[in-house]
């Protein structure tokens, strides 16, 4: 069963940081683009960044250029989400989600993923 499972999420202040991570079970990663998404209460759920399938391709949302960088080890079937100088503004339930896009390509609309984990909470706060 192809499951996604998100961990490292929680409180921290603002211009902190923090490391999500997405890891697989029951299926390869490697033939799959990964999307990162947030959720704030009373907001629709919005893209933040994706990569593609090897990784030669990411692309971030503008209000997170230059803080969140997005990685993954195919090795190790997970995808990360690296966030720094976090804003209140960052707060929200982070999903990840894969879906077979061709080598290369990655999209940051969440219609664009059948595959979805429960989600980390984040909250950015002093």
């Amino acid at each position: 069963q192809l499951q996604l499972v998100e961990s490292g999420g929680g409180l921290v202040q603002p211009g902190g940081s923090l490391r999500l991570s997405c890891a697989a079970s029951g299926f390869t990663l490697d033939r799959y683009a990964i999307g990162w998404f947030r959720q704030a209460p009373g907001k629709e759920r919005e893209g933040v960044s994706c990569i593609s399938s090897r990784g030669g391709t990411t692309v971030s949302t503008n209000s997170v250029k230059g803080r969140f960088t997005i990685s993954r080890d195919n090795a190790k079937n997970t995808v990360y989400l690296q966030m720094n100088s976090l804003k209140p503004e960052d707060t929200g339930v982070y999903y990840c989600a894969a879906d077979l896009w061709p080598s290369g390509l990655c999209v940051t609309s969440p219609s664009g993923y059948d595959y979805w984990g429960q989600g980390t909470q984040v909250t950015v706060s002093s």
